[in-house]
């Protein structure tokens, strides 16, 4: 089976835990010919739930993803389940926000031009002029919308405008030092992406690498996490870690923690990208 005749989807699927989900799954999967080729599922002893997901393919003809929603709808329906089919050839489209510290930003452009990240960045906005010339030569328009405290409304709804201009489907922040506003936050709920340069809960807002040095932690970290309207209380998606000592200083501590910051932000948007993270509630299940 090559690439040009293989057509992959993913279905995830969240129900109240029973008997016969899997087989009901696979049984819609078999009667359009697909084949699974990656199953993972977790019952939920806490919550009661199941979760599955499931990668298929088909060889030859394409698959018809709607078709295939509105078969497998009744069988969601059956078991009272949250559930999502999607194409695997269809990337994402995730809209970059930075400051000015590119750290993140400039390893999420190089995984992306590799082909290691499902995504294409259409468009990378910041309040600052830094990094113009880094998006431009990665070809990717670059939108200068500085905020202030008097602007940060239009500023806002400049960003919207770019949202729906470029039919964005995840944001992601990048070390990007401003708050989104609550109405934001909630109308991409689960599809706001921030690295935060802490282990949290611990250590959050403003300077957490001070923190750190001033409580003399043993192992630094960052998270990657869905934004709420909460400061740094969203979902976790994935955590970094490394064990440091006494000698290191606060910028000593930054600079290895910028390593932690980039490999964790770009798993979580990989695995976001890949639908393998289900939001329930405060936390996240992650097929990884």
């Amino acid at each position: 089976m090559t690439p040009e005749t293989q057509r992959d989807v993913v279905l995830t699927l969240s129900c109240p835990d029973r008997k016969g989900i899997v087989h009901a799954v696979a049984g819609a999967m078999l009667e359009h010919d697909l084949t699974i080729t990656d199953s993972q599922q977790f019952a939920d002893p806490s919550s009661g739930e199941f979760h599955l997901r499931v990668e298929a393919t088909r060889e030859g003809a394409p698959v018809d993803v709607e078709t295939l929603r509105a078969a497998l709808a009744p069988v969601a329906q059956a078991f009272t389940g949250q559930w999502e089919v999607r194409d695997r050839a269809e990337p994402l489209r995730l809209l970059v926000m930075v400051s000015r510290m590119g750290h993140c930003l400039n390893d999420l452009l190089y995984r992306s031009r590799t082909g290691q990240l499902p995504v294409v960045i259409p468009a990378i906005v910041s309040n600052h002029e830094d990094f113009r010339g880094l998006a431009e030569w990665h070809d990717i328009p670059f939108h200068h919308i500085p905020v202030t405290a008097d602007t940060k409304p239009r500023a806002e709804s400049d960003l919207r405008d770019l949202l729906d201009e470029h039919a964005v489907d995840t944001i992601a922040l990048a070390r990007y030092m401003q708050v989104l506003s609550p109405d934001l936050c909630r109308d991409y709920s689960g599809r706001i992406i921030n690295i935060h340069h802490s282990l949290l809960p611990s250590f959050k807002g403003a300077k957490p690498y001070t923190q750190a040095h001033d409580r003399g932690v043993k192992v630094i970290g960052a998270t990657a996490h869905y934004v709420t309207a909460d400061l740094d209380e969203g979902p976790i998606i994935e955590q970094d870690f490394r064990r440091v000592d006494h000698r290191l200083t606060p910028s000593q501590l930054a600079q290895q923690g910028q390593e932690l910051e980039a490999a964790a932000f770009s798993r979580a948007i990989r695995w976001h990208a890949e639908h393998r993270v289900v939001l329930r509630g405060g936390r996240t299940i992650v097929f990884t």
